[in-house]
């Protein structure tokens, strides 16, 4: 099965004051900087780093907790990087995406911890395969559905029930009604109640630094806790978190321009990193898997895809630079369809299509403009 269903509208709220859940143990007269005078901060893995980095220059001293090359979603804490993490002046993560990270923040006595999930929106539940985070277009029309239009302000659009659907809903994907016996067979092969979940989703999607939109939240919010915790800096984090905002406002900007005109809305994934994206600029991801990288698919969400690919025009499959292509190519061969490269720009390597966060997005935007045909 193939239900589209778009981010529900009820959202984890932004924290409007740092102090409500994103710090805690700080006050502005405590003394920080290590023994150089800079700030010392532990990022979980490279999108928080690259913030610390831009907000920080050379006030700031980044180490980060996932080497570049290592996939994120898998990472351990060593007994060192717990007690640097104690040592730091400010540890900045994201909640729900490492868990051994959660676990190692939540036990250290670090002076100001500050959660970027606590900066910005979240969806209620991450997207499950087949189901889309992207806002669904009104069958037939080629236009966006106005309700489904993600709202200028960052947060996600209103309520929606799942009347958005595939063929069993009217998407038109070409299936045949089946018989009880046989739907509740099919149900059972794809998951319990007819979807191939493909991972544990009891929680917000994480994946939030691919809207540039939520990602400038979480550089405002962060800036202003940089400057908290050194606030004889707080003037040069207020001037370069302005500068970094522009950049991504920027950035935002190319890919509303990029997308806004296109040959197919839908592309396909090998995880459900690009949920946040998609619900942004009115596309719809359909993944292998879901917001795990490493779980593997059914053969129902397997024969679903390439369904999809047909009845959607999709000529391409994307796969990643930090996990196996193997299940990605598999279902291209299969269907005789392309791959390429979309990254979810967990980590900087020589693999990687840019130099940093910015220039790994472009590319990310090129490469979606060529597989949804954007005129």
């Amino acid at each position: 099965m193939n239900v589209r269903r778009l981010i529900p509208g009820t959202a984890v709220a932004a924290t409007a004051l740092l102090g409500l859940g994103a710090l805690s143990g700080c006050s502005s007269s405590d003394a920080a900087g290590g023994s150089d005078g800079k700030l010392d901060i532990t990022a979980s893995f490279y999108p928080m780093q690259y913030l610390a980095e831009e907000i920080g220059g050379g006030h700031v001293e980044v180490t980060t907790l996932t080497e570049p090359g290592q996939e994120p979603h898998d990472l351990e804490i060593s007994a060192r990087q717990t007690a640097a993490m104690e040592e730091s002046d400010l540890v900045l993560y994201l909640k729900g995406l490492q868990p051994a990270v959660d676990e190692a923040v939540q036990q250290s006595e670090a002076r100001t911890k500050v959660d970027a999930t606590t900066l910005t929106s979240l969806a209620k539940d991450g997207p499950e395969p087949g189901k889309s985070a992207g806002s669904e277009k009104s069958a037939g029309s080629g236009e966006p559905s106005k309700s489904a239009e993600p709202s200028k302000s960052g947060e996600p659009a209103g309520e929606h029930a799942d009347e958005h659907g595939h063929a069993e809903d009217g998407h038109g994907h070409g299936e045949e009604e089946k018989p009880a016996g046989e739907e509740k067979a099919a149900e059972e092969e794809a998951g319990h109640d007819g979807h191939d979940h493909g991972h544990s989703h009891d929680g917000p999607d994480p994946h939030i630094w691919l809207d540039p939109v939520r990602y400038a939240e979480v550089a405002k919010g962060l800036g202003k806790a940089m400057a908290k915790a050194d606030p004889d800096h707080a003037a040069d984090y207020g001037k370069n978190t302005d500068a970094l905002v522009k950049r991504l406002d920027a950035l935002h900007t190319k890919f509303e321009g990029g997308l806004r005109d296109t040959r197919t809305d839908v592309f396909i994934t090998t995880h459900s990193a690009f949920g946040y994206l998609a619900d942004r600029y009115g596309l719809i991801e359909e993944s292998i898997t879901g917001l795990d990288p490493e779980s593997e698919p059914s053969g129902a969400r397997i024969k679903a895809l390439q369904q999809t690919a047909k009845a959607d025009k999709v000529d391409t499959v994307f796969y990643e630079t930090l996990v196996s292509d193997r299940t990605a190519k598999t279902l291209a061969n299969d269907a005789g369809l392309r791959t390429d490269v979309l990254d979810p720009v967990e980590g900087i390597t020589d693999k990687s299509k840019g130099d940093d966060y910015v220039q790994v997005m472009e590319a990310n935007l090129t490469a979606l403009r060529t597989a949804l045909g954007a005129k």
